[in-house]
């Protein structure tokens, strides 16, 4: 699937995935659509042998290998294939949409400072698993979402872009992940546009996104 006609490569991305995959889709089709026109996705990576992110990825053309972790002994191994995968799509960035996983540096120290995550708060709050519930159980007023760079540590690198959601008096985890889900999709969407764009400069703590360029 190639989102870019023009002289200038598009920016190859490999997505990892666990479950659902909306994310994935909605990624899929704004770059189909023509919003990311310098990005393509080479290979859709996924864990889960029953998620249905393959079946999207199908419908949309997409390459797909599963790489079931529970075939591997240690994370670091299943890391060593991910990323054999990878570079045999010839990927430049690496986009976490719903990887349920935690990476090690194999993954990490192959694409420095090129791998982005979607989580499910605003970070630094609630970081790691079931960050909806703990945003409820804390009482925020407002949490959202974010896509970070990865680091080695989890959910703790720079942030590209972030969105809030409020959160109402009734809200359960259902309602809530809801729309914070709504949130995801557009800012997924948003930071691959930044990336392939090239106005994201990453730094050691924070990222600086350059203005748009005019156009000649």
């Amino acid at each position: 699937m190639t989102g870019n006609s023009g002289a200038t490569p598009a920016l190859r991305l490999g997505v990892l995935a666990s479950g659902n995959g909306s994310n994935f889709q909605a990624l899929a089709e704004a770059i189909q659509a023509g919003e990311i026109p310098n990005a393509e996705i080479g290979i859709l990576i996924y864990n889960n042998p029953d998620a249905l992110v393959r079946q999207r990825a199908e419908r949309l053309g997409i390459s797909t290998q599963l790489l079931n972790h529970r075939a591997y002994p240690r994370r670091e191994d299943l890391d060593h294939d991910i990323v054999s995968c990878l570079k045999e799509a010839q990927v430049d960035w690496v986009v976490m949409a719903g990887w349920m996983r935690r990476v090690t540096e194999v993954l990490i120290n192959t694409f420095p400072n090129r791998i982005l995550n979607l989580h499910p708060s605003l970070l630094p709050s609630f970081p790691g698993i079931r960050a909806v519930e703990q945003a409820l159980d804390y009482g925020v007023k407002v949490t959202g979402c974010t896509v970070h760079i990865v680091r080695l540590a989890v959910d703790s690198g720079p942030i590209v872009c972030q969105a809030a959601v409020p959160v109402q008096a009734d809200d359960t985890a259902a309602t809530l992940a809801e729309r914070i889900h709504q949130q995801e999709h557009r800012i997924l969407v948003e930071a691959v546009a930044l990336v392939a764009s090239g106005r994201v400069q990453v730094g050691e703590h924070r990222v600086r996104v350059l203005p748009t360029l005019p156009e000649n």
